[in-house]
């Protein structure tokens, strides 16, 4: 069996967007429940969070998706930049996106805006599609897999072509390796098949039914659904997703239940695009459609647990800022700042990068919209800790800090402490180290004159630079990566 090999991602995208923030309250004026400290977050989502799943585990992913001029198009192409080899549709309207208000990382609401369709196919997409090793659809209903529809029935006949739909597209092309429908949209599909040949069987509802009874009308209804869909999409196999209860498939014999491997608690929000991008990817790799689907259930419940695409937002946040455009770290804060979001902002030496630093900067980026780290220059850092210092030169340790993910900007003062680079920002969170709970740090005072706070962040025992630099040198013994009893990491300007 190959491992990761090569796929071909074919869909609709769109752009979402998180507001999340804590509801403690009703509003006055209406029975609904009044959001505070928002958090803002943005992600790819439809097709385009499917391809961003199948690129996780290093596979190369060739993402065919129709994108515009408008802005929105504009910043989920930023977002993929790094991830998928993108090939363009034209797309005609605004690129769709969804808003969801979140409470406790819960849905409440949810917003949608553009209607954007794809435009007609492109030899370069075409041309994609013919090459492919293995191909999956993930069908938004947005007119992608219609516009490249009969490239897409060629490739079905030569290579192992996943097909997720959705009740406002076509049907996948004859001859699929797998179709995955979750066990609403069967329902929805098989209904409309069978209105024209046949009554539809009805069932009673669960209300009157014991749970067990329940659980085995849905396992029936899905097993039928499948076996439906499997003769009238001439489908190789149909599994049919069905939440917490796992998957079912069936190639037109006896179904095979996949039940998922434990009750996951978290945001279900993207499991159907995680499930079929697990299942393409094992059948790229030359897995049985049984192990596929086997790998694909534990994938999602993993997923779902992990917090669902909710949880997977802060692989993207930092792309969504503009690159390359010579935006500075202030003009960055003003931009989120009246964009209603978080700045956040760090602040030391960083003279050694090391695990203790990356751990407190993911935890710093996390807690806001954007992270701005403020650098000691090289004169700062020798009157802070001696000739001998710093190591790593003002140049090269601001391009180590902004090739970290988790930084959105980096800029270097000349001052011993960051009073005046912090009025300049303006942040809403000032992130220290733990080792400073039972000080009073200069910076607090111009923090609260604008409403900003300083926030403490664990960091790793036993990772320092100056240790790491008396390590070098020969006078430590203890090894490399081990936590020396009683260290700290270095302390945050």
């Amino acid at each position: 069996m190959s491992r990761n090999a090569p796929l071909l991602v074919v869909g609709d995208s769109l752009l979402d967007h998180d507001l999340s923030g804590r509801a403690e309250r009703l509003a006055p004026d209406a029975p609904v429940p009044v959001l505070k400290g928002l958090r803002r977050t943005v992600r790819p989502g439809g097709a385009a969070l499917a391809a961003c799943l199948a690129a996780e585990d290093g596979r190369e992913v060739t993402f065919v998706t129709a994108l515009g001029d408008d802005e929105t198009s504009r910043t989920l192409r930023r977002l993929l930049s790094d991830r998928v080899q993108l090939v363009e549709l034209p797309l005609s309207g605004a690129l769709s996106s969804k808003t969801r208000l979140m409470a406790r990382d819960r849905p409440l609401l949810r917003l949608d805006e553009g209607d954007g369709r794809a435009g007609g196919a492109t030899e370069e997409a075409e041309q994609a599609i013919a090459a492919a090793d293995a191909v999956l659809v993930a069908d938004y209903g947005r007119g992608t897999a219609d516009a490249v529809r009969p490239a897409l029935a060629r490739a079905a006949r030569h290579v192992p072509l996943v097909w997720d739909p959705h009740p406002n597209g076509q049907p996948p092309v004859p001859g699929v390796k797998l179709a995955t429908p979750a066990a609403t949209e069967a329902r929805g599909f098989a209904t409309a098949l069978a209105e024209d040949a046949r009554p539809v069987t009805r069932t009673r509802s669960g209300r009157d039914e014991p749970a067990s009874d329940g659980a085995r009308v849905q396992l029936a209804q899905a097993a039928a659904d499948a076996r439906t869909l499997l003769r009238s999409w001439k489908a190789a196999s149909v599994a049919v997703t069905m939440g917490e209860r796992g998957a079912l498939l069936t190639h037109g014999e006896a179904p095979m239940l996949v039940p998922a491997p434990w009750s996951a608690q978290g945001d279900a929000c993207g499991a159907g695009d995680c499930f079929a991008a697990c299942a393409a990817g094992l059948l790229a790799d030359e897995a049985l459609p049984e192990d596929a689907v086997q790998g694909a259930v534990h994938a999602a419940t993993q997923f779902v647990e992990d917090g669902g695409a909710h949880g997977f937002t802060t692989h993207f946040t930092s792309a969504a800022a503009p690159q390359g455009g010579g935006e500075s770290a202030a003009e960055l804060a003003a931009r989120v700042r009246a964009a209603g979001g978080t700045v956040v902002a760090a602040g030391g030496c960083f003279d050694l990068l090391h695990a203790g630093h990356v751990a407190l900067l993911q935890a710093a980026r996390r807690a806001g919209d954007c992270l701005i780290v403020c650098l000691n220059s090289d004169a700062s850092v020798r009157r802070r800790k001696g000739d001998e210092r710093p190591i790593v030169p003002e140049a090269d340790r601001v391009r180590v800090l902004q090739a970290l993910g988790c930084v959105d900007a980096v800029t270097v003062f000349e001052e011993d402490t960051p009073e005046q680079v912090l009025q300049d920002l303006r942040p809403h969170i000032w992130v220290k180290g733990g080792d400073y709970a039972l000080t009073r740090m200069p910076e607090t005072e111009a923090l609260e004159g604008w409403g900003g706070q300083v926030m403490l962040l664990p960091y790793l025992d036993g990772r320092s630079s100056t240790k790491l630099a008396e390590r070098a040198a020969g006078r430590l013994a203890e090894p490399h990566g081990d936590p020396l009893p009683g260290a700290a990491a270095d302390r945050v300007v």
